[in-house]
């Protein structure tokens, strides 16, 4: 008898440990890369173009391009669907046909406060209602 109590609490300790290890449920699915398909005027066929993108596949350190520059910032994606961008900042090489788009979106990003993941899609969404729409890079 004693040993099965012995056993059970083993049981029961190892279940409780399994139990408290931390998964971020946010990670598994937000850190890859999106390619942009919706921000502001700018058409779809551009965007595409231009291979505009946001690449959060590297925890800690993620990346952005609009056709020209490389963008760095650090985000902060929390489980309730907020997001905090940060310490963004690019390269500074002039591309004159990519300019507008890395302004607008170099503007934007830092105003971005909500985040939705529907399957292969996500939805950046600011305060005042803009958005930024992306696509899984890795789906077809």
């Amino acid at each position: 008898m004693k040993n099965i109590l012995k056993n059970l609490f083993l049981v029961l300790g190892l279940l409780v440990i399994a139990g408290c290890s931390s998964t971020n449920p946010v990670s598994d699915n937000i850190n890859r890369k999106w390619m942009l398909t919706e921000f502001q005027d700018f058409t779809k066929d551009f965007l595409v173009q231009k291979g505009a993108n946001l690449d959060l596949s590297h925890k800690g350190q993620y990346g952005a391009k609009m056709g020209c520059n490389r963008m760095f910032m650090k985000a902060d994606f929390k489980a309730d669907g907020t997001v905090v961008f940060s310490q963004i900042g690019s390269t500074m090489m002039f591309c004159e046909d990519a300019m507008k788009l890395e302004d607008a979106f170099g503007k934007a990003l830092p105003v971005m406060t909500r985040y939705k993941i529907d399957g292969h899609f996500l939805t950046l969404t600011s305060k005042d209602g803009s958005t930024m729409k992306f696509v899984a890079a890795d789906w077809d």
